[in-house]
């Protein structure tokens, strides 16, 4: 993962913990509304991809004990993964693309509900993504992925030749020629892996996502009610398919790229179609980026502006990240796919101990206040939740206190220590495990192995009946904690 130069180290630092009374009577533990949903807190686990799913996408006893250890602290609200809504493989990622996926959703629901005696809300975030590549052998590429085209052929002067003359040619050229005869997506196909683009309207599917994706989402939106879910979560961030088409890079010219207002045209429509499946009583927002933090993408200004636009058709809240894009992304090995958290926009994202000036707490702070007072003036009163490096009572109650969001998201504080709400909420803080933000579990997710934090994931690995990681080295889920008496 890249890092910023100045290698500065942060460490967490606690400020005063409350009392039971003083968090019974805070901002961060008191009551809100998302659309007609009331949440018994303002407290908010964002979505974070486990890699507990069967290789087929269903749920397993790994998924339900892992949501129903979240339960247990009885957060606000929980959001489920990046759950497909295509019907294709995607390896052990949830997905809700058919009906067959239902009595594992209905399970995992049920154990979220008995798990926090009802207390806590689930939604579950719902995405597209396109078809990307792993890096390949230079040697495999020339040989099986190039199309030859008159272009190559012209460029080397071989037009007479064969087309495996022709590829053993360009695989013995050094990369400085190479990138005058291939083109730039052969250049990335070789060099990162192929990786498909909104922009790509020379494919025919690709040309086809505004006339697809409508009733995509709708369909998995339909079945997420069906399932139980307290809402649904639109995964419109990172490098995936909704943000690239309201991402600044977006070009297409079919009316669905370019402007502002063409790139915010897929994500309403999908909306209105998910809105009109689901009813105007259950809740749907979605999660989008503050800023895309690369070269050319969006700012906070064009956030601000697909923010209001949300609110204003109905959308009944609105989470906020930053970053995280494939643009950026560093170049991975051979046999690797590319990941969109390794660059500096993944930085942004997922930011670590080792930093720089502004350090890793609250990078998207100042963003987030800016939207939402953006949204504020005028008229618009949908939630807006902040998240990224909070982990501490004291400035989540202040960021509350000075209307910089409406609900606070806690995503590796909570992989740290799920009980983080239940210990600060019964005067127990001092109790509490502070994610140190190594970027532990993030290298986990990066290969695709099932996620845990080094805080807890070899405490007492020989506890009775609990599960452990594929390998037999760690453990899924945190150990219980027994509340102190002090």
């Amino acid at each position: 993962m890249w890092r910023p130069p100045q290698r500065i180290r942060w460490y967490t630092k606690p400020q005063a913990w409350p009392t039971a009374d003083q968090a019974a009577q805070s901002r961060l533990f008191s009551p809100i509304l998302v659309g007609g949903l009331p949440l018994s807190s303002r407290t908010w686990v964002p979505a974070m991809v486990p890699w507990r799913a069967t290789e087929d996408g269903f749920v397993t006893d790994a998924n339900i004990e892992w949501y129903a250890r979240f339960a247990r602290g009885r957060p606000g609200a929980i959001v489920v993964e990046a759950t497909g809504i295509r019907d294709i493989p995607s390896g052990p990622l949830l997905r809700i693309g058919d009906d067959r996926f239902l009595p594992g959703l209905r399970k995992l629901v049920e154990a979220v509900r008995e798990a926090s005696e009802g207390e806590t809300r689930l939604f579950i975030q719902i995405i597209d993504f396109l078809a990307i590549r792993r890096r390949p052998e230079p040697e495999r590429f020339f040989r099986q992925f190039l199309r030859i085209t008159d272009r190559h052929r012209q460029a080397l002067a071989s037009e007479a030749e064969t087309d495996e003359a022709i590829r053993e040619k360009l695989a013995s050229l050094p990369d400085d020629e190479l990138r005058t005869i291939l083109d730039a997506r052969e250049m990335e196909a070789l060099r990162v892996g192929h990786r498909e683009r909104v922009t790509n309207t020379d494919l025919p599917h690709i040309r086809a996502l505004p006339q697809q994706l409508p009733s995509l989402f709708s369909q998995a939106a339909r079945r997420a009610r069906a399932a139980g879910f307290d809402g649904v979560e639109l995964h419109y961030a990172h490098a995936y398919t909704m943000a690239s088409f309201l991402s600044a890079l977006n070009d297409r010219r079919d009316g669905y790229g370019g402007p502002r207002e063409y790139r915010a045209r897929l994500p309403l429509e999908v909306f209105r179609a998910v809105r009109e499946a689901v009813g105007a009583d259950f809740p749907v927002g979605c999660r989008l980026l503050a800023e895309e933090c690369i070269v050319g993408g969006n700012t906070v200004a064009d956030a601000t502006y697909f923010g209001i636009a949300f609110a204003r058709a109905g959308m009944d809240f609105l989470s906020l990240s930053r970053g995280g894009k494939f643009e950026d992304a560093k170049q991975p090995a051979i046999g690797a796919s590319a990941y969109p958290y390794t660059g500096p926009s993944g930085y942004e994202c997922m930011p670590q101990y080792v930093s720089d000036e502004r350090g890793p707490f609250g990078r998207n702070i100042e963003p987030v206040t800016a939207i939402r007072h953006a949204l504020r003036a005028t008229g618009l009163t949908t939630p807006v939740i902040l998240t990224g490096g909070i982990y501490d009572f004291v400035p989540a109650e202040r960021l509350l206190a000075e209307e910089r969001a409406d609900i606070i998201g806690f995503a590796r504080q909570a992989l740290a220590d799920p009980d983080w709400f239940a210990k600060v909420r019964s005067g127990h803080g001092r109790d509490a495990i502070l994610c140190e933000y190594t970027n532990y579990c993030e290298a986990l997710d990066q290969k695709h192995q099932q996620v845990t934090c080094q805080l807890w994931d070899r405490k007492q690995l020989d506890e009775p009946g609990i599960a452990k990681t594929n390998d037999g080295k760690r453990r899924l889920t945190p150990p219980r904690w027994h509340r102190s008496s002090k």
